[in-house]
This record gives structure tokens, C-alpha cells and sequence, in this order.
């Protein structure tokens, strides 16, 4: 029985095929595909999920009015009085108080335009705490990570390095846009 023109082809071609592999060399290609599959959760592609996450209490809670309130969405991650209550701005220390020179982060989402921005948060030392009212001593936690990953951590008081290590109050100077 004669082989059709298709038959031909597709035979020469299973032959070439297998002329250049081996069922080994299969095999051990098909093993490092099933090693590395758990692997591509903790791909860069894993985050797009939490780009819907909804939004925190403070996220909701937040407003861009009153930088006198905790409630100001640039202290979502502040904790400590804040210097706007205490003859500073919200990113500028009072008369008599020095900024420290290193700070911690956080990325707080802004109401009004519904982006979210790279926030730094500093101490402001070398005079006594500043004595302000309730609705000025905030402790934002929003995504607030472990000690261990000091730079995104605000329960530390960030005055070392400064000629005096006491603290006064804290700033929320914007950065940028954040890329998420």
C-alpha cells in the first residue's frame, strides 16, 4: 500500500524530530516543568491580584482638608503628633525642632484623584513633645510591616543621628506617585 504525500511528510518529520531527542531528554524536560510550576505564584505577576484589594478604614475614612486631623489621607501611615498641630506644616518641623535625618515610608491613596503616592515620614527633634490635642497624636497602620523591615516601620522614634535624640513631632512630606 502506497503512502499518501501527507503520511510522507508527517513521517520524515516525527524521524527528524526524533533524530534530534530522546525519551529521556523529554522526560527530564517535563520533570524541570513540573519542579517549577509552584514557583510561578511568587512571579511579579502574583501582585495584579492585590491591585483590586478593597480599600482599608482609613482609606475610606480619609479626607485632604484638614492636615490637623489624623484623618488626613498623608498620615496613613504616620504615627506620633503631628507637626502640623504644633506650629509646623505637615511635611515641615516647628521653629526649634530639627528633622532627622533618615525617615520611614508608607503609600497612602489620596481621595480626590484615587491614586495612591509614596509618602516619607520624619521625626522632628530636639525639643519636647509637642503637647497637642487627641485628634493630632495619630497611629496609622496602614500596611505597616514588622520591625524587622525598619525603613516601613513607625514605631520607632527615628531621632538618632540628630544633635538631640528627643522627639517633638512628625512629618508627612509626599514623595511621588507610587508605581502601583
Amino acid at each position: 500500500m502506497s503512502k499518501s504525500p501527507i503520511d510522507k511528510i508527517g513521517e520524515q518529520l516525527t524521524r527528524t524530530l526524533a533524530g534530534y531527542s530522546s525519551r529521556r531528554g523529554f522526560i527530564a524536560k517535563l520533570g524541570a516543568v513540573l519542579a517549577a510550576a509552584p514557583l510561578l505564584p511568587l512571579l511579579p505577576v502574583a501582585r495584579a491580584a492585590t491591585a483590586t484589594a478593597p480599600k482599608t478604614d482609613f482609606e475610606r475614612n480619609a479626607q485632604t482638608k484638614d492636615d490637623t486631623k489624623c484623618t488626613y489621607w498623608k498620615y496613613c501611615a504616620a504615627d506620633g503628633v503631628m507637626c502640623s498641630c504644633c506650629g509646623g506644616g505637615s511635611h515641615t518641623c516647628p521653629p526649634g525642632a530639627e528633622p532627622s535625618p533618615v525617615s520611614w515610608i508608607g503609600t497612602c491613596l489620596n481621595p480626590d484623584d484615587n491614586r495612591s503616592y509614596i509618602i516619607a515620614y520624619r521625626d522632628c527633634c530636639g525639643t519636647p513633645v509637642c503637647k497637642a490635642g487627641k485628634s493630632c497624636q495619630c497611629d496609622g497602620a496602614d500596611r505597616e510591616l514588622p520591625t524587622y523591615r525598619a525603613p516601613l516601620n513607625n514605631d520607632i522614634i527615628w531621632c538618632f543621628g540628630n544633635a538631640s535624640a528627643t522627639y517633638h513631632c512628625s512629618t508627612a512630606a509626599l514623595v511621588g506617585l507610587s508605581g502601583t
